[in-house]
């Protein structure tokens, strides 16, 4: 019997959507089931909405104890909540020091204070079983009226406004691991995306609850597999079509530099600090001003129509990139 190995990354979304099947079960509890390409579940508590998201930083050892907040802040935040609890797992290698833990910690309530955020709770373990430090997080937040925002929230004839430039997190990622063997890349572009985790940032909180007080019908994070896989899940999750405005992205300059210098594909790199969120079309011109007030570089990338997919706008198909671009450059 064949049984295909996996390859690095996240499931791939026929997969996890087989596995998921037998949990989208009716309850009054649960607002939000996991579903592929939603970022948080949803758990009703008497009128409110607690918003509660997990996920792990694997691709870097570097600074992890911030990433791991402002990763996971940023799943809850694209549900229209304000993160406000945190709950941290760590897991150290062998042979870590208590000025590494002290380190990751640090950086951790940084984030934490930045984004007026609670540690309530964790577990740290020194263990054999992983070869870098990998913390995994847990974040919530709570709705007192009860709505919420999801990704599958997109209708026919909406916009969707990419937020903030993309691949940042790609690129600090790529300089942290693999800056000191990139002779070809100018030293202030690999400086400029060391630091891209906290300048420009890849925190979407700010826009995120902005735009859900401005309407948004549906928002997404885009992580692993960059803007293609985050405009794919929204499609997908809507049950309707996408085509996409291939010149209006907005690029993260030193990121396109890195990827040009390792062959990889900016659509697919690693994107948080981006945020997608769909709007109705009349009235957009309004909150992209809105939006634009506030600091944020906004772009219309694509409009839904009826129908399933993702296209370009000259008709040709964006490809999904079930494996993130950083995963196959890292791996190489």
């Amino acid at each position: 019997m064949n049984d295909p190995v996996l390859p690095v990354g996240k499931l791939p979304a026929v997969l996890l959507r087989r596995m998921l099947a037998p949990f989208q079960r009716e309850s009054a509890e649960l607002l939000l089931p996991p579903s592929v390409g939603e970022d948080a579940g949803v758990i009703g508590i008497g009128d409110g909405a607690l918003v509660v998201a997990t996920d792990p930083i694997t691709l870097t050892g570097r600074d992890i104890g911030g990433h791991a907040v402002l990763i996971n802040a940023n799943d809850v935040a694209v549900l229209g909540a304000r993160p406000r609890w945190f709950l941290a797992v760590f897991l150290l290698p062998v042979g870590t020091t208590e000025s590494d833990v002290s380190g990751m910690f640090e950086s951790m309530r940084e984030a934490l204070d930045t984004l007026d955020i609670l540690l309530v709770g964790g577990h740290t373990e020194v263990t054999s079983a992983v070869v870098q430090p990998v913390i995994t997080g847990q974040m919530l937040g709570f709705r007192e009226d009860g709505t919420f925002v999801r990704t599958g929230g997109v209708r026919a004839s909406d916009v969707v406004l990419q937020i903030g430039s993309a691949p940042v997190e790609g690129a600090a990622v790529l300089a942290n691991e693999m800056g000191d063997v990139m002779r070809d890349v100018a030293p202030n572009v690999l400086a400029a995306a060391k630091a891209a985790i906290r300048d420009p940032g890849i925190s979407v909180v700010a826009p995120a609850l902005r735009a859900a007080t401005l309407g948004a019908t549906a928002m997404h994070d885009p992580t692993e597999g960059g803007l293609s896989a985050g405009l794919h899940e929204m499609a997908e999750a809507s049950g309707l079509a996408l085509q996409v405005h291939r010149s209006a992205a907005l690029w993260y300059a030193p990121g396109i530099a890195l990827c040009d210098a390792v062959g990889a594909d900016p659509w697919g790199m690693l994107a948080s600090g981006t945020l997608l969120a769909a709007f109705p079309e009349t009235g957009v011109g309004d909150v992209r001003r809105a939006l634009e007030a506030d600091g944020h570089v906004v772009a219309i990338i694509a409009r839904a129509e009826a129908g399933a997919g993702v296209t370009f706008d000259d008709g040709a198909p964006m490809l999904r990139y079930e494996q993130d671009e950083l995963s196959r450059i890292l791996l190489a």
